[in-house]
């Protein structure tokens, strides 16, 4: 009995072992979704950069709005399609303001996360007074009601906005900010670069085969997904921040069920570990690499973010930056 008791007293001080040295983390308390470590340092990186083990629901919020001249929520009125030279068939309302959707919103059920500042950069589109032109079916328009108890317009269930940096007819400055927010199509889809809808729903990481790259992680928009060499897998680092993060942004938490061919087991030291950065924002890794998207990507398949600086490169399954000169 002593020796099975030993025994077992050994395996369980080995595994609580493995678990402490998760991505150079001391203070690992489980495998689930729990914060560990210290508290955020004040000067925003560094030893403060604080992990969940495992992944969470990523907080939704205003996180990708940048600041706007506070437009007003005025009626859409008679909404109309209008076609974009890039994006193909997008929804204006009666003024030719381009109408957006927001990827942290959902339609099934629908609901508004964008509350609080984020609202004043995107004005919620009010449900009365709007119509439905031809192009467009009317089944589709219903309204959801916000935190605020207001009525915000909605199509095929996402709620639409406007942008507070459109200024004229036929803007679309708000297409891909923050890698969440994308012209609405008629059919309330996504529009995208190169005309039509987005493509069918990705998981919420998974991989495609690029003919110069090979196995390319990418997000749940079909957009390339990067490392950065100036961060540190250990201790894990973020030293993207401030401007920084304006090209490229972080990739939230993603559930290891939603995804697809991505390393995302936790053996206790390098899996599927989610950064608490200082500045609030919760950031995906694999193998304690930090994962980002670039701005200058446009569509689904670019990868204009390799190579940047010589410091910025394609991340594989594995978390291997794709690419880098040896």
């Amino acid at each position: 009995m002593k020796t099975s008791w030993r025994s077992a007293s050994l395996v369980a001080a080995a595994a609580a072992l493995a678990l402490t040295t998760a991505c150079g983390q001391d203070n690992a308390q489980s495998t689930g979704s729990q914060n560990v470590g210290a508290a955020p340092a004040a000067n925003g990186v560094g030893s403060g950069n604080d992990y969940e083990i495992g992944t969470s629901n990523p907080t939704a919020g205003a996180q990708g709005a940048q600041e706007g001249a506070g437009a007003k929520s005025e009626t859409a009125g008679r909404l109309a399609v209008a076609e974009n030279a890039k994006l193909g068939e997008v929804v204006t309302d009666s003024a030719g303001m381009t109408l957006y959707r927001f990827d942290k919103d959902t339609a099934e059920p629908p609901k508004s996360t964008c509350d609080g500042d984020c609202a004043t950069t995107w004005p919620p589109v009010p449900a009365s007074g709007a119509s439905a032109p031809a192009g467009i079916d009317k089944s589709l328009l219903g309204e959801v009601t916000r935190s605020d108890g207001t009525k915000q317009l909605t199509l095929d269930g996402w709620p639409m906005y406007r942008y507070a940096k459109d200024t004229k007819a036929g803007d679309t400055k708000g297409q891909g900010v923050g890698g969440t927010w994308y012209a609405s199509a008629p059919t309330g889809k996504k529009a995208t670069e190169g005309g039509g809808e987005a493509a069918a729903d990705l998981p919420g990481l998974s991989t495609r085969n690029d003919p110069e790259l090979g196995e390319v992680v990418v997000d749940k928009n079909g957009m390339t997904v990067y490392r950065f060499e100036k961060d540190v897998p250990w201790p894990m680092k973020s030293n993207c921040v401030g401007e920084c993060l304006e090209k490229w942004p972080v990739v939230e938490p993603v559930d290891a069920a939603d995804t697809k061919g991505i390393d995302n087991k936790n053996d206790g030291r390098r899996g599927y570990v989610v950064l608490n950065r200082p500045d609030g924002l919760k950031q995906q890794s694999i193998d304690c690499w930090p994962l980002y998207t670039f701005a200058g990507d446009k569509k689904p398949g670019d990868t204009n973010g390799q190579g940047v600086g010589g410091t910025w490169y394609a991340i594989s399954p594995e978390g291997k930056p794709l690419g880098k000169p040896k």
